[in-house]
């Protein structure tokens, strides 16, 4: 076996590429909930909801695009510019495909949906299909050598360009079309700069020795991800099709909110962890122990911050939003939960696919799927969104804890170890949540229970960082060993 490539003497190591990673999903968060805020204000609830329409459309298809064969990049024990030009054909191929099928299919999907008249805005959506695929490559390369300076840029320059875009087109009455434009356009600009920034450019090329490792490492992974889609919208795709429209405005509105510790956490740690576990895949032992750091880490920030969102959501929903989406805060109050579920398993996710468990993944991703279709549909016809949203949770705390405790004992990991670094930090998310919903009970206005609702489950993280810096010792130490060598 060809042992992995070492990283370049003074190039980016996995810590500096992380605090790259965590200050660019701040920004690109912060900028994206004000400009939801504006945008919720100027549409309201149905037209929000046709956007979420076409957003749930748009993630399907995206979820397979590239058929999983840009992760192959950043796996690759050898030089991954081997295998950039057959990676960088497979995925344009198949994304021009996808987004033909998809396109003709718009009309029926949005019937489905319960708003037909958002078969144009799917369409436009849809157009981020081919642009994604054509830039799969470049973004996997810039992840793979720890490039997040240059995709911290991209990314800004995408969501504050598509955001004034939006928001513009929305004062001027454009509706639901409005963001759909934003996003097209920034995706253009966006996919430019990933290219220029590319450490090889964008080459296309075809070596049949290649492609069909590569479709057998990729198809299993696209396959999950189809699934990881289907468990990850079921919830929506329900609400729109059960509730309408309007219902589905408010439920991704709600989404949006508790998916923002899941973006602050899970989408930085997703950018580095799997080129870092990947780099010491030959080390079981090392693995086991930078997971574990990484888990402890992960819990200490992410179960805090999703209880204060539960037990604040109210007043959060009433202050950011205004009074007209308080029906919002039902479902806020589970899917918080749920975004902390979330979190800590798709750092799990990105560690078995580098320990080549995609049939387990599979699995796993299937039987969530399976539980999750009818407890979302009972949920719907008894609560309405929040039935959704507690279904939602349910199952995802029953079916995950279960289904990757055995995947990760199986691959080497000692659960039991791995449960107890998890005690200290569920009993400060336990305090964190208990004190938001007390504040939340009081007749303070909203915009004083959410600073002091927000300080208390701050200072929690607080101790709890400060009690988990063997964690951080850990990965410090892994992350100079590599840069070492």
């Amino acid at each position: 076996m060809t042992p992995p490539p070492p990283v370049r003497p003074g190039g980016p190591g996995a810590q500096r590429a992380l605090v790259w990673s965590f200050a660019n999903t701040a920004f690109g968060k912060f900028g994206t909930l004000l400009i939801s805020i504006v945008i919720a204000r100027v549409l309201g609830p149905d037209e929000f909801g046709t956007y979420a329409v076409a957003l749930v459309a748009l993630a399907a298809v995206l979820s397979f695009n590239e058929l999983g064969v840009s992760l192959a990049i950043v796996r690759w024990e050898g030089d991954p510019r081997r295998i950039a030009p057959t990676v960088a054909t497979i995925s344009i191929a198949a994304s021009l495909a996808f987004f033909a099928l998809a396109w003709a299919a718009a009309p029926s999907f949005a019937a489905a949906m319960g708003d037909a008249g958002a078969a144009d805005v799917v369409r436009v959506m849809l157009v981020c299909v081919p642009i994604n695929g054509l830039v799969a490559v470049p973004a996997a390369l810039l992840q793979r050598d720890y490039q997040q300076g240059k995709r911290t840029i991209a990314d800004q320059v995408n969501i504050w360009l598509g955001a004034g875009i939006s928001v513009v087109l929305a004062l001027l009455g454009w509706g639901a079309m409005s963001l759909a434009i934003g996003r097209v356009v920034a995706s253009v600009v966006f996919a430019i700069m990933l290219i220029a920034f590319s450490p090889s450019g964008l080459r296309f090329g075809w070596d049949r020795q290649l492609v069909r490792p590569l479709l057998r490492f990729g198809l299993p992974l696209a396959a999950a991800s189809i699934v990881v889609f289907a468990v990850g919208y079921a919830d929506q795709l329900v609400v729109g099709a059960v509730l309408g429209t309007s219902a589905l405005g408010f439920y991704l509105l709600a989404f949006n909110l508790a998916s923002f510790p899941v973006t602050m956490l899970s989408y930085p740690i997703r950018a580095v962890a799997p080129a870092a576990f990947a780099r010491i895949q030959h080390d079981p032992w090392r693995m086991d122990v930078n997971f574990r750091a990484a888990y402890r880490l992960v819990l200490v920030v992410a179960l805090p911050a999703c209880a204060f969102i539960a037990g604040a959501a109210v007043p959060i929903v009433g202050l950011v939003f205004g009074e007209v989406w308080l029906p919002a805060s039902l479902a806020l109050q589970w899917l918080a939960l749920q975004a902390a579920v979330r979190v800590v398993f798709e750092l799990a996710y990105d560690f078995l696919a580098v320990k080549r468990r995609s049939a387990t993944l599979m699995g796993i991703q299937t039987a969530w799927l399976a539980a999750s279709i009818p407890a979302l549909l009972v949920g719907a016809q008894w609560g309405g969104t929040e039935g959704v949203a507690a279904a939602q949770f349910v199952v995802a705390a029953l079916v995950l804890v279960t289904g990757y405790a055995w995947a990760l004992h199986r691959a080497g990991v000692r659960v039991r170890a791995l449960a107890r670094t998890g005690v200290l930090p569920l009993a400060g998310a336990v305090g964190a949540g208990a004190a938001s919903w007390a504040i939340a009970q009081s007749p303070l206005p909203d915009v004083v229970a959410v600073l002091l609702a927000g300080f208390s489950s701050l200072a929690i993280i607080g101790v709890l960082a400060a009690m988990s810096r063997s964690s951080v010792r850990t990965l410090r130490r892994s992350d100079d060993e590599e840069e070492s060598r």
